[in-house]
């Protein structure tokens, strides 16, 4: 028989689906795989459901309904004084992760390099190596802050994409005007495009802003940003994103959403529509609930004696495993047995690296329900000591 593509073949099932459905098999709580359990508004899904009953079920236009693309032009002006063009600078994709794939199959050719900063989501790699683009990697540690001299050793003249995640997954990074300023910078000198995963980027909390890479001068015309409705609307089974930016670019990637998914769900498409007009209302109130959970969470892990790192944005805390780690057991082997014996899910940072990962970190989700995050305390704490 034929062998099937090597890239997909070697990853396998992604951490979160490995242990996520561990969590099932042994009615673990899961504060793995990060989809909020509470927090959604009632008005939008009550909007999805008005408009499958009285609305179009056929396919709505491949770039998206123009109710949604109108509606992320407005929000992004609002919030980040992005000018885009609802008509060709907006195109509403399969979730983030088709935008991803889309916008990496469009911008990137064989032999281009893309500049990645680990940690990653785990999709980042794949996507680009199918494209035949080679990953240049910049390792970033705890504290979080970019390595300058190394982010700069990566760029070359065959540099085509920088692949920005801010908000971070997994870190809870938000990302400093100033780090913002020199990867525009080099952008500009390498004269490459900037891919900007966005999609925390109302989980921002208290301490830190959000800036746009794209809003700093002059970087709109090489930059597409990427959000998800999933993210801002705790509503990630939609799995509707969307990608903005310099029409030209935004056109580049709808050639490619046309022949991955071609279009998305249109009741929901007028649904987020609808959520996104919600405005400071919603978002605000969002964001403050989501902050109050990461300071319960993280009071809950400090009684406990568990070291934690900042989180100042996503739903996702990173804790050190080291005191409690076995000494011949790495990251992956904890989280399968503190899920196992510990009754709690969590993601290892080792599948976040590509090169001589971390072994004492883990990610935790806090986006779940107050009992569920009381509960895993009580069991974390039974576990680790």
């Amino acid at each position: 028989m034929p062998s099937t593509n090597p890239i997909f073949k070697a990853d396998g099932p992604t951490i979160f689906t490995v242990m996520s459905r561990l969590a099932v098999e042994t009615k673990a709580i899961n504060l793995g795989q990060g989809f909020p359990e509470d927090g959604w508004s009632e008005a939008v899904v009550d909007r999805a459901a008005l408009a499958l009953k009285t609305d179009s079920n056929q396919y709505p236009p491949m770039l998206g309904r123009a109710e949604l693309r109108r509606a992320v032009s407005d929000h992004d002006l609002y919030y980040w004084g992005l000018n885009h063009d609802p008509e060709s600078g907006v195109l509403i994709t399969a979730g983030a992760t088709e935008a991803l794939a889309a916008a990496i199959f469009a911008l990137v050719e064989p032999g281009d390099e893309v500049i990645v900063f680990e940690p990653f989501f785990d999709s980042y790699l794949p996507i680009i190596k199918r494209a035949g683009g080679i990953v240049k990697l910049v390792r970033m540690e705890p504290p979080w802050n970019l390595p300058l001299d190394e982010f700069k050793a990566s760029l070359s003249s065959r540099t085509k994409l920088i692949l920005l995640n801010n908000p971070m997954n997994p870190t809870g990074k938000v990302w400093s005007r100033s780090e913002l300023e020199s990867i525009a910078a080099a952008a500009v000198q390498f004269d490459c495009f900037i891919l900007s995963d966005e999609v925390y980027e109302h989980l921002v909390f208290s301490e830190a802003n959000h800036i746009p890479i794209s809003s700093l001068t002059g970087m709109e015309p090489r930059c597409l940003r990427i959000g998800s409705a999933g993210k801002s609307f705790s509503l990630t089974g939609w799995k509707i994103g969307w990608i903005a930016g310099n029409s030209d670019l935004v056109q580049a990637v709808a050639r490619a959403h046309q022949f991955i998914t071609f279009t998305v769900a249109p009741n929901l498409q007028l649904a987020v529509a609808y959520g996104l007009g919600l405005g400071d209302q919603w978002f605000r109130g969002f964001t403050a609930e989501l902050e109050r959970k990461r300071d319960l969470f993280i009071q809950g892990l400090q009684q406990i004696g568990v070291k934690s790192f900042p989180s100042l944005g996503t739903y996702f805390v990173t804790i050190d495993i080291a005191p409690y780690r076995r000494h011949d057991e790495t990251d992956s082997d904890f989280c399968l047995r503190m899920t196992r014996e510990g009754g709690v899910a969590a993601i290892p940072y080792s599948a976040l690296y590509e090169r001589n990962p971390p072994r004492d970190l883990i990610r935790l989700c806090f986006a779940k329900k107050d009992e569920n995050l009381y509960e895993g305390l009580k069991r974390l704490a039974q576990f680790l000591t």
